[in-house]
């Protein structure tokens, strides 16, 4: 009978009877000849003496024959079952179907309506799967299955065998884990927290098989962990101020101030999450269960005998690994550093702060100037490698020597005049005029202004000289003529520039001013000099004191009225004219008579 003839009869009577149910060869001709009434007895017969047989369960087939898209497969009953070929597919899509061989299926019915069994492999591989899940869940065992995509509040797992179950992101590791995608596509083993068969609904837990394994790791290290051992970890977690150390089942803090003797600004310099590092336990407390661990304990401590190596005007080299306002730090081997202060960076340059000059990575070179071992300090000095300009300043720059400048600062005592790149020189106020009085510098400069000055001294006693610079002096003091041009007793006609209570201030010539006290400017008594004088008032008055130590001169109006008064009686009206005094007025008067 062709493939197509028998596909067509496994509906008739005679094919059920005359192959299907194959005891043997005589009984089915039994069968053909006891007729239909006989047939349920016989049947029933062989259910019996093959009670598995039953529908709802798994039972070994053996395949007979492939017909188009489905296997045909016998599994005992009174007729053949249908297999698509699909659910022989491999992982790698192939399908291997022969003739004869054993397989699995779930015998879902007896006689469909077409009078064929209904069979399913695909089901009896499930339904198998999910009894051994069920079997594993019973025993508290473990099942193995891959990660395959991250869902709603945790992951898919794929179990052997195609059973899909979920993964919680609580239970996904022993802390939480910000990106759960790192996991995608990796095989673990789980236990099953929760299973419903019929729902089809399977909870897994990594975090169970880890929190076990770490308890027992965790045992095992409390035991053998003693303080001064070097043992060996796993970095764990980074925070700003050190790493944790996964010792096996207990964590160590490796402090950022023991991970190098050297400077580290963040524990992300040294380590990444899963390296393997040897730290020395410095403390361990069993009770607590904390315990301290140190890196650079494994190795010398860089500062012993520091200071044979580092002798004060040792020239060393070294990179710039930390700027402050104050100075810059160099590293001259790894945890020695030595600090440059702004101060010793230029000899003329005015540095405000160091990132003027240097950046971090810079290579350097400085000269060792003082070193403490106990502090671990290291004073260094970059200037010191270059030719002092100081030194020369006296040579180049001897009192009475006139320079040119620029003004660089304006002070409320004075000037500041750069004389060249980092060489200053002072102008004091009061040395800026012989005779003006100048109440602040800005009245007369301006950063920027060119100015020419005399050196007055230098001052070499710290390690910055200071040189004082004049303008005054570079024109003839007024007052070496002044005692000369006004002697005592002279009447000259003067400016009032200034009102006081105690007198006024009166204008011989620009720059020099004598004084007119209250009691000398009138025979009257007078209370308020302004009762009578005015400024820019032009009144003759007479030099009663002149003082050029002091650069003072006294004037006197009531002095000069009186000698007018006098000269006018001996008549003399016109003698007493500004500029002389009154032996010249009788000189002149004599010569006139002869």
């Amino acid at each position: 009978m062709s493939a197509r003839s028998r596909r067509g009869a496994l509906t008739q009577e005679s094919t059920r009877v005359g192959r299907n149910f194959h005891p043997n060869m005589q009984e089915q001709h039994n069968l053909r000849a006891e007729g239909d009434d006989d047939f349920a007895a016989l049947f029933e017969k062989n259910t019996q003496e093959n009670p598995e047989i039953r529908e709802g369960t798994i039972v070994l087939g053996t395949i007979v024959d492939v017909i188009g898209e489905y296997a045909v497969v016998d599994v005992g009953c009174k007729a053949e079952g249908q297999v698509p070929l699909r659910e022989f597919a491999e992982e790698d899509g192939t399908i291997n179907v022969r003739v004869g061989d054993k397989i699995e299926v779930l015998l879902e019915a007896q006689e469909d309506n077409n009078g064929l069994v209904v069979l399913s492999k695909d089901k009896a591989r499930k339904r198998k799967v999910w009894d051994e899940i069920q079997s594993a869940c019973e025993a508290e065992g473990l099942v193995r299955g891959t990660i395959q995509a991250r869902v709603k509040g945790g992951l898919a797992v794929l179990l052997q065998g195609g059973v899909k179950a979920f993964l919680p992101g609580s239970q996904v590791d022993l802390r939480p884990v910000r990106n759960l995608d790192t996991f995608i596509g990796k095989d673990f083993d789980f236990k099953i927290i929760k299973f419903n068969k019929k729902r089809g609904n399977i909870v897994l837990s990594r975090r169970v098989l880890l929190e076990a394994e770490r308890a027992n790791l965790k045992s095992d290290t409390l035991n053998r962990l003693q303080e001064g051992e070097i043992v060996e970890g796993v970095v764990k977690n980074l925070t700003d101020y050190g790493a944790f150390i996964d010792l096996g089942g207990i964590d160590g803090l490796l402090h950022i101030t023991d991970m190098s003797w050297g400077r580290v600004n963040h524990p992300s310099e040294l380590f990444q999450v899963g390296d393997k590092v040897r730290v020395k336990v410095l403390k361990f407390n069993s009770d607590s269960e904390r315990v301290s661990l140190g890196l650079k304990q494994i190795t010398a401590d860089p500062w012993v005998n520091a200071e044979q190596r580092y002798i004060p005007g040792t020239v060393v080299e070294g990179k710039v690994v930390s700027i402050k306002d104050y100075g810059a730090f160099i590293e001259l081997e790894e945890g020695i550093e030595g600090l440059v202060h702004v101060s010793e960076m230029s000899w003329t340059r005015q540095i405000k702060n160091p990132k003027q000059i240097l950046k971090i990575g810079d290579q350097v070179r400085a000269v060792v100037l003082d070193i403490d071992v106990s502090q671990n300090r290291i004073s260094l000095g970059m200037k010191q490698l270059e030719e002092n300009p100081y030194d020369k300043v006296l040579e180049t720059y001897p009192p009475g020597t006139i320079v040119e400048g620029v003004v660089r600062n304006i002070a409320d005592f004075g000037v500041f005049v750069e004389l060249e790149p980092g060489i200053d020189g002072l102008v004091h106020i009061t040395d800026l005029s012989w005779t003006q009085r100048v109440r602040h510098p800005s009245e007369l400069f301006k950063k920027g202004d060119k100015v020419r000055a005399m050196v007055l001294n230098i001052d070499n006693s710290g390690e910055k000289p200071k040189i004082s610079l004049g303008l005054k002096q570079l024109a003839q003091d007024p007052w070496d003529r002044i005692p000369y041009d006004y002697p005592i007793g002279k009447i000259i006609e003067v400016k009032i520039l200034k009102l006081t209570d105690f007198g006024a201030f009166a204008e011989l010539e620009p720059g020099i001013e004598g004084l007119i006290h209250i009691s000398e400017i009138s025979e009257e008594r007078i209370d308020d000099p302004r009762s009578v004088l005015e400024p820019n008032q032009r009144v003759r008055a007479e030099l009663i004191q002149m003082d050029p130590g002091e650069r003072k001169i006294g004037l006197s109006v009531k002095s000069a009225k009186r000698q007018d008064e006098l000269a006018d009686a001996q008549g003399y009206a016109n003698a007493s004219e500004a500029g002389a005094t009154l032996g010249d007025v009788f000189a002149n008067k004599f010569r006139d008579r002869a």
